[in-house]
């Protein structure tokens, strides 16, 4: 072999192990990024336990207004969710359930009755002020009824109400929540019966009712 053959397959030679070098390389950064993306979402998801739903700060003091629509809390609901987020309702916060879907209103007698108060009043605030994800409030509409004491059917029913009819936003303060209010949701009364029949016999995840409430909403 001639010398020049020689250094020219001396140079392939390396040539082709800097690149299966550079491969490797390449190899273990998308690794490594995968790996990174994995644990992002598994902190995301952080499933709250059955066990675990929050706490409230204390009980909730409020009046209702002279136009007899609309309720003014006296004191703050202040919410951690399971997740150790905090959820305020200021004082002389102003609500009145518009961010519920009121054809599901049957289901809990109003929304601020009972166990369902806290819930409804603080998601409320949170879809008028618009400062976090709407998905995010639903979920903590949720959390909250669960650690009010409503039961996992009501509870995931109403989920589903939100996830399908609710009035949801791509940009902040795009539709305030009480002048949406105005607008009806059709829902007919078989649907409801439907939606928690099918919760009644699968019990399906959260997520489960995310995907099903996207696909209705096209």
């Amino acid at each position: 072999m001639s010398w020049f053959a020689a250094r020219l397959s001396l140079l392939l030679f390396l040539c082709a192990l800097t690149a299966c070098g550079s491969a490797r390389r390449d190899i273990e950064r998308e690794a490594a990024r995968a790996a990174h993306r994995l644990d992002r979402e598994a902190s995301k998801a952080r499933p709250a336990r059955a066990s675990n739903w929050g706490y409230f700060s204390g009980p909730i003091e409020t009046r209702w207004d002279d136009d007899g629509l609309n309720m003014v809390l006296l004191n703050e609901l202040r919410y951690t969710d399971p997740y150790g987020v905090v959820w305020v309702a200021p004082p002389g916060s102003r609500v009145n359930g518009a961010s519920i879907p009121r054809a599901f209103w049957s289901l809990i007698g109003g929304p601020f009755e009972g166990k369902y108060r806290n819930a409804s009043v603080l998601h409320d605030v949170a879809y008028e002020q618009q400062t976090r994800p709407w998905e995010e409030a639903d979920r903590m509409f949720y959390n909250a009824m669960r650690c009010s004491g409503v039961g996992a059917v009501r509870a995931k029913t109403m989920y589903y109400a939100l996830r399908r009819h609710g009035r949801h936003w791509k940009h902040r303060q795009a539709v305030a929540a009480r002048d949406a209010s105005e607008r009806g949701t059709a829902v007919a009364p078989g649907d409801v019966d439907e939606i928690q029949q099918w919760i009644q016999k699968n019990d399906p995840e959260l997520e489960e009712i995310d995907s099903r409430a996207a696909q209705e909403r096209r």
